[in-house]
């Protein structure tokens, strides 16, 4: 770790609220163009039936949440999601999977079909599909995907508390194969899962780290859902959010930042505090892959409110 970067990240934290907010906005204002916000919209393409353990998510075989398993979505009821996403303002469309890894069969294939077909909306298109190998990573970039992601969750110390099933190291794996493949990368991660701030901390300096900066960085509230280990996790203050954020955008000027899971549980002011810290991007849409997002009329009534204009490609 970079024990310099860690000690002047963690004395930022420490900073009065409105002291770390001027010092993150200087930064946005610095490097992203100023009051433009990138709407994305998420297609869950198969849920449930997850091999992996991770103790926050309902789509894991070995929680007993009630997510149903579903087969791979036809192509034409994706493109149909799509396009509906570009009318309601999204620039990325974001495809996910509920699987370990890629496998190269006949599904791939149609999800690579997939690609095809949405890359000639003029949107970007990203994908989440576990796992993929340098050979999957090429594949995908030919067919037109714009990046993929993979968060990373929390802290390589702290991993284990969350998830068994795989290595920190095969999440750093999957992100090397896309970011070599010329993908661009968008990992972030989960607080609020009883990790310490130190463990928040080591997660934004893994991300720096990575041999391909994140192009966008998704940071999620631990949303918890009945029949995961983390079902009775106490919520965090949104103070800790605003803060996260802060230091991200300070760590990773260039990167944008992701205001995701856990978002519909924000009052406007605490959502507004996360843009003024840096959060850029926004998933559109009432669903993230199985949890509660929030209403789109809400949403723009917000922008609207802020003076936040969407990004087009």
């Amino acid at each position: 770790m970079n024990s310099q970067l860690f000690e002047e990240l963690k004395l930022k934290y420490s900073l009065p609220l409105l002291d770390l907010l001027y010092e993150a906005q200087q930064i946005h204002r610095a490097n992203h163009v100023q009051n433009e916000i990138f709407v994305n919209s998420l297609i869950n393409i198969k849920s449930g039936g997850c091999s992996e353990n991770c103790s926050y998510c309902p789509q894991s075989v070995h929680n007993t949440a009630k997510v149903p398993v579903e087969k791979l979505m036809n192509n034409h009821e994706v493109l149909n999601k799509a396009k509906e996403a570009l009318k309601n303002g999204a620039s990325r469309i974001c495809l996910g999977a509920a699987w370990r890894e890629v496998r190269s069969n006949r599904d791939f294939d149609r999800i690579l079909e997939m690609i095809r077909d949405l890359s000639q909306l003029n949107l970007e298109v990203c994908c989440t599909l576990g796992m993929i190998n340098q050979k999957q990573a090429i594949q995908l970039k030919k067919a037109g995907l714009t990046a993929y992601n993979h968060n990373l969750d929390t802290s390589d110390t702290y991993y284990s508390e969350v998830i068994s099933s795989r290595e920190y190291e095969d999440r750093i794996n999957t992100l090397q194969h896309a970011g070599a493949a010329g993908l661009s990368l968008c990992s972030g991660g989960i607080i609020g899962m009883g990790e310490s701030i130190d463990d928040r901390i080591s997660l934004i300096i893994a991300l720096t780290k990575l041999t391909h900066t994140p192009e966008s960085v998704p940071i999620n509230l631990l949303v918890p859902v009945e029949g995961t280990p983390l079902q009775n996790q106490e919520p965090i203050p949104s103070w800790e959010l605003i803060r996260m954020i802060a230091l991200t955008r300070i760590a990773l000027p260039k990167s944008r930042i992701r205001l995701s899971a856990g978002r519909n549980k924000l009052s406007h002011e605490a959502q507004t505090l996360c843009f003024l810290a840096g959060a850029n991007s926004v998933f559109l849409g009432e669903k993230l892959l199985t949890t509660e997002n929030n209403c789109m009329e809400d949403d723009f009534q917000l922008f609207n409110a802020l003076g936040l204009i969407l990004h087009k490609n």
